[in-house]
């Protein structure tokens, strides 16, 4: 008779380590390639959830991952504000198109209020990369991945939406 073996839980590979936050920059923005790299994939993303036939799931997620780490910065952090309060709202906006299109097989698109509200955050993301210093940024990510393992595991918190 053999045993079973214990199930392991599933490891997830991690964008940044800890020694990649402690060794960034405490005063100095990421790196200006850096920066282009992931605003630009945000905007092709978004402006495929715009204007696209279909839209795919990848352009949701990165657009999807540049608000999550935003609403790290507000909510998690704390080291900036959501003075428009337009979040919550591109938040929701995001994770219905992402709904409509898991339930019903739709494109991913977003309504006219979602849009204004979701490019109104990602600006404000744009805005946040070129001043925040890199540390701050790695730390932020690191944290956004971590809360988004938790949920998968089905470790939720009051905030968060279910989505795709």
């Amino acid at each position: 008779m053999k045993k079973k073996a214990a199930r392991k839980p599933q490891q997830r590979q991690k964008t940044y380590s800890i020694l990649s936050e402690i060794m960034s920059s405490a005063s100095d923005p990421l790196p200006q390639a850096q920066r282009t790299y992931q605003l630009t994939r945000m905007y092709q993303g978004l402006h495929a959830l715009e204007t696209a036939e279909r839209p795919t799931y990848n352009d949701w997620r990165v657009v999807s991952d540049a608000l999550n780490m935003l609403e790290t910065l507000v909510v998690e952090m704390q080291v900036c504000e959501d003075k428009s309060k337009l979040l919550p709202d591109a938040m929701r906006a995001l994770a219905e198109a992402g709904q409509s299109h898991k339930r019903e097989g739709k494109p991913i698109r977003l309504d006219g209020p979602g849009i204004q509200a979701v490019r109104a955050m990602l600006e404000n993301y744009a805005e946040l990369t070129e001043i925040l210093p890199a540390r701050i940024m790695y730390r932020c990510h690191r944290l956004t991945e971590k809360r988004l393992f938790e949920i998968l595991e089905g470790k939720k918190r009051s905030h968060d939406v279910e989505i795709v």
